[in-house]
């Protein structure tokens, strides 16, 4: 089975209304459905965007106003979803439950379904800075290309919660990033490439590029969207099907061939994910 996936490389910039948001989400997902994807991931937080909108007496709005948009992304990406048959991982998007704030990935099925992962490691700035909490479980997704998880950022650096999702049968790993300098980028990218070789999966990662100059915590940016592969004889070499640009406004796309994985984690030069030794060290149960 092979799927089609495009990450988004979005482009912060200074908005006046949800509207100019809209048309920018609806810009990429046209490109996407132009490339012939069947999946297309935004970054961890680009809801910030909205931020920028500020209030009436021209101040940026903080982070405890964001989830007050919640209502209306779910409705912007459900029906984008719909209109465009597509799988839509909606970056992150803040939301409110009992009075806390959580980071959560959101999967919007072109039925019109939508299902959410929180962010389950929460960095010092989310905590100290936003008051943000974390989530409290894992769940993977079945779609009719198979199953996903969504691991936002951080997440991807804790090897325990990858070989999870991989245990529950997920095949390709959805990673929304957001990082304001070159070691997050670094530590995002380079952790997704062990945990594709460790569970023999695929990682699919992008970031925000651009900058929100009003908006506190976001005025820096630096991503780079990826598709990434174990590194095995059946792909390539350096374990990269597709990547952008360093910080450019850009959309990558590649097909993810399911077979392959199966294949290698039977037949591979190695066979990291059946090779485990739970005899010496504790395994997911």
């Amino acid at each position: 089975m092979k799927l089609r996936v495009s990450a988004v490389q979005y482009q912060l910039q200074t908005i006046t209304s949800f509207d100019d948001f809209a048309k920018q989400s609806e810009h990429y997902i046209k490109t996407a459905e132009e490339f012939g994807a069947e999946f297309v991931l935004f970054p961890e937080f680009f809801t910030t965007q909205l931020m920028s909108i500020g209030d009436k007496d021209g101040h940026a709005l903080t982070i405890n106003d964001l989830p007050d948009f919640t209502e209306a992304y779910l409705n912007l990406f459900s029906s984008l979803a719909k209109r465009t048959n597509l799988h839509i991982i909606g970056g992150t998007h803040v939301i409110r439950k009992e009075d806390r704030l959580y980071n959560v990935a959101h999967l919007f099925y072109p039925d019109g379904t939508i299902a959410a992962q929180p962010k389950l490691h929460i960095t010092p700035t989310e905590v100290n800075e936003w008051k943000m909490a974390p989530g409290d479980g894992l769940q993977v997704f079945q779609t009719s290309k198979g199953t996903v998880a969504m691991l936002t950022c951080y997440d991807i650096e804790f090897p325990e919660i990858v070989r999870m999702a991989k245990a529950k049968g997920a095949d390709v790993i959805f990673c929304p990033s957001c990082t304001d300098d070159r070691h997050g980028f670094h530590r995002v990218r380079y952790t997704s490439h062990a945990r594709a070789i460790e569970n023999q999966v695929y990682v699919v990662l992008t970031g925000t590029v651009g900058s929100l100059p009003t908006v506190d915590f976001m005025r820096a940016n630096f991503g780079q969207a990826a598709i990434i592969t174990p590194n095995d004889i059946p792909f390539p070499p350096r374990g990269i099907l597709a990547e952008g640009e360093i910080n450019q406004d850009m959309i990558i796309t590649a097909d993810l061939d399911l077979d392959l994985l199966y294949q290698v984690r039977e037949q591979g030069s190695v066979t990291t994910w059946r090779d485990r030794r739970t005899d010496l060290y504790p395994d997911w149960n």
